[in-house]
């Protein structure tokens, strides 16, 4: 599969060495250039390149937003119609400045983020992640109830269940959420960010 990267810094560098391992093409995309990318992209061997953000979403089946929350509307929307996008952004006010339909709980971050691109089948995961942890937590050998939990959610049942087999080619466990309202319930200061738990204990702390 092919996979676009916006967004090389922790979380981005560390899903497209993953996806690398587990065998798929990766874009790798900044703000500062290609260029910057040059030791990322030799590192991650041939089937890794460097990229502009038009030039991996363009490139990519899927294509996953690893990027301050605020830079959502620099997404070139018109490369991205289509396309699976995996939002795995967090929205910090005191970084990105305050949207009062997000501090009332009135709608999710990636909603905004669908709303910006019509067309995207916009799937919430790896948000709530640390990076450290997607390093070094994948199990492919485990049963999937028994691997660390990654939320996810979504309004298109066929790009989660997409991304879900993705989640599981890289040692994790998927856990949908519901719909991309319910990314709600997978924010920062939620019952379930950043949290190491596995499946089976995702379910009691997150009951569908």
């Amino acid at each position: 599969m092919k996979i676009g990267i916006i967004g090389a810094g922790h979380i981005g560098g560390t899903t497209a060495r993953l996806f690398v391992d587990a065998g798929h093409e990766v874009a790798i995309s900044n703000s500062r250039g290609p260029e910057t990318l040059r030791d990322l992209v030799a590192s991650l061997g041939p089937n890794a390149h460097a990229a502009t953000p038009e030039e991996a979403s363009r490139f990519g089946e899927i294509v996953l937003l690893a990027i301050p929350f605020k830079d959502y509307t620099t997404l070139p929307a018109d490369d991205l119609r289509g396309k699976i996008v995996i939002d795995a952004t967090n929205y910090y006010p005191n970084r990105d400045g305050h949207y009062p339909e997000l501090d009332s709980g009135e709608r999710a971050s990636s909603e905004l983020v669908a709303a910006h691109l019509p067309g995207a089948r916009v799937v919430k995961a790896f948000n709530t992640i640390w990076f450290e942890h997607l390093k070094s937590k994948g199990n492919k050998t485990a049963p999937v109830d028994q691997r660390r939990a990654i939320f996810i959610s979504g309004d298109d049942a066929d790009s989660k269940a997409i991304v879900s087999h993705l989640i599981e080619e890289i040692g994790f466990g998927p856990y949908d959420l519901g719909s991309l309202h319910h990314s709600l319930e997978q924010q920062p200061d939620s019952a379930v960010y950043n949290k190491d738990v596995t499946v089976a204990e995702g379910r009691r702390i997150a009951p569908r």
